[in-house]
């Protein structure tokens, strides 16, 4: 009978992702039914494994960390956990054989995130590789199911669009991480002075970062172009939006988008996708 706890695990996911980001689970909703589930349990992996470090100030985010870890391996190799987040991204690792050097990178980008305050520009595309590309790379896994050939040749693009994602969040976070986590993601910028110049380099960074992304999900299955398309549309939305704020409000300010222009973003990206316009 653990194909009920399965079905239960997979729900607890979904409600992670439901409550923690609006507009992901729109995007998710844009995949294809068959693959939503996968994508839910990566999601609700990440975000708590997110939540014990930027959130949980009260406890020791350190030894919740690694017992957060601990407690996956268990679940990996017994196939099972009573942590029903655990338990549904288990299940996923191994349906779809996403590689522990994945697994092992976010988690040591979530541990810099436990003891880091700034980053040279190295250990910044490191840190991103672990908490940003790797979950596209997760969630590409699934998307290919198994076709390693559409993997490889996608996987640049998936790299790159993690990246654009990560860096709007930089971005549009600056104000929390700053005046409430102490973290300084950009090197050799200050960004409690931030210049019209320092912005726009970062700007253009994250518009390179998304046009290798928009040739990669061109090239995406059916299952998936749609509902990736989604969440690219959004966040480009974000990233115009940042552009406008002046550069000395967005330490200020947390950008946003409403619900109405959420919807008319996805009624605009459903009609170039099914014109064909992508």
């Amino acid at each position: 009978m653990k194909q009920l706890f399965d079905t239960v695990s997979v729900s607890c996911s979904k409600l992670v992702t439901k409550s923690y980001s609006t507009s992901f689970t729109l995007a998710v909703k844009m995949l294809a039914p068959s693959i939503r589930n996968p994508i839910y349990s990566i999601y609700g992996f990440v975000r708590l494994a997110d939540e014990i470090v930027d959130s949980f100030h009260e406890f020791d985010k350190e030894q919740l960390l690694n017992e957060f870890e601990a407690d996956y391996y268990k679940a990996y190799n017994t196939g099972i956990s009573l942590n029903p987040i655990l338990n549904a991204f288990q299940q996923t690792v191994k349906t779809y054989n996403i590689e522990d050097n994945l697994v092992q990178a976010f988690l040591a980008s979530m541990r810099q995130d436990l003891k880091k305050v700034s980053y040279t520009n190295e250990e910044l595309n490191q840190y991103i590789y672990g908490s940003a590309d790797v979950v596209g790379l997760m969630c590409l896994k699934v998307f290919v199911n198994g076709d390693e050939e559409k993997y490889n040749e996608l996987k640049d693009a998936a790299m790159s669009l993690g990246s654009a994602f990560q860096k709007v969040n930089f971005l549009r976070d600056l104000k929390d991480d700053v005046e409430h986590l102490d973290r300084m993601y950009f090197p050799n910028i200050d960004l409690l002075n931030l210049d019209i110049k320092s912005k726009n380099d970062i700007i253009n960074e994250i518009e390179a970062d998304f046009q290798k992304a928009y040739d990669g999900i061109k090239k995406l299955p059916t299952v998936a172009k749609f509902g990736v398309y989604t969440a690219y549309v959004y966040y480009k939305c974000l990233l115009n939006k940042l552009k406008k704020t002046p550069f000395n409000k967005l330490i200020n300010t947390r950008i946003r988008v409403s619900n109405p222009h959420k919807i008319s973003l996805l009624t605009r990206s459903f009609l170039i996708y099914k014109f064909n316009l992508l």
